[in-house]
C-alpha cells in the first residue's frame, strides 16, 4: 500500500502550497469555504521510501516545501465545488471503476518559462493518470484549465534558477517503479489546511469506513504541489 502520511498544510501563504498541477493557478484560499463554497482536490500517493527520497531531493534544491508536501502525483488541482455529496459520490464512482496500475517515474522536465518548476516525469501510468484526470474533472468538479493537464512529480519550485537547473540534470537518471492501488481525495478546509477526507481503493468498495477522520494517521495519499 502506498503511504505517505496524511497531508496538513497551510494554503495562502505561497501559491500553489495544495494539490495542484505546478502550471495551474491555484484557487485562492480566500473563495474556499466561501458561502456554499468547498475546494477539493485528488491525487495519488507514493510509498513512503519512494516519498522520502523525493523529499529530501527537493529539500536539497533549496525548496522550503519539502518539509511540508510529500511526494504525489496531481489527479484533481484545487477546484471548487458547491456539492459536497455529489462530489464524494463523483470521485468514489471513479475510483470502483479504475483498475490498480503501476507507475514508473524517470528522467526530469521542466515547466520553465511558463512556471518555474522542475519535475520528474510520469513515464509509465501516463495515460491512466490522463484518463483518471479526465473521468474526474467532470460533474461537481468540471472546471476549465488552462493548460492541458500534465502528469509529473514535482521536485522544484519557486526557487533559484541554478537550483531548479541542479535539480534537472542530478535527477535525470532517477528511476522508481511502484503500483497505485488508491487515490486520496482531500479538502481545503476553513482554517486553510489540506484535509484527507477519504482514501479510495481502485475497483473496490468506498462505503464511510474508508473515509479519513480526525484519528487517521496512515492512508496511501499525500498532497500537495
Amino acid at each position: 500500500m502506498c503511504s505517505a502520511g496524511q497531508l496538513n498544510v497551510k494554503t495562502g501563504t505561497r501559491q500553489g502550497a495544495g494539490p495542484d498541477d505546478s502550471r495551474q493557478p491555484a484557487v485562492s484560499g480566500t473563495d474556499c469555504g466561501e458561502g456554499d463554497t468547498m475546494c477539493v482536490g485528488v491525487i495519488l500517493g507514493f510509498p513512503p521510501e519512494i516519498a522520502r527520497e523525493l523529499q529530501e531531493w527537493r529539500a536539497s534544491f533549496g525548496d522550503p516545501m519539502a518539509e511540508v508536501i510529500p511526494a504525489h502525483i496531481t489527479l484533481i488541482t484545487t477546484t471548487p465545488t458547491q456539492d459536497w455529496a455529489a462530489t464524494r459520490e463523483h470521485v468514489r464512482e471513479v475510483a470502483r471503476t479504475q483498475e490498480p496500475f503501476h507507475i514508473t517515474i524517470s528522467g526530469t522536465g521542466s515547466f520553465r518559462p511558463v512556471s518555474p518548476v522542475v519535475f520528474v516525469n510520469v513515464e509509465e501510468g501516463f495515460e491512466e493518470c490522463v484518463q483518471l484526470h479526465e473521468k474526474l474533472q467532470t460533474g461537481p468538479l468540471e472546471r476549465m484549465l488552462p493548460f492541458p493537464y500534465h502528469p509529473h512529480v514535482t521536485v522544484a519550485h519557486d526557487v533559484a534558477s541554478e537550483n531548479l537547473d541542479e535539480a534537472e540534470t542530478v535527477l535525470r537518471d532517477y528511476r522508481a517503479t511502484f503500483p497505485v492501488v488508491s487515490m486520496g481525495l482531500y479538502e481545503h478546509d476553513t482554517n486553510g489546511i489540506w484535509q484527507l477526507r477519504e482514501e479510495l481503493d481502485f475497483g473496490g468498495d468506498t462505503d464511510e469506513a474508508q473515509q479519513a477522520d480526525p484519528g487517521h494517521r496512515g492512508g496511501r495519499s499525500s498532497a500537495a504541489n
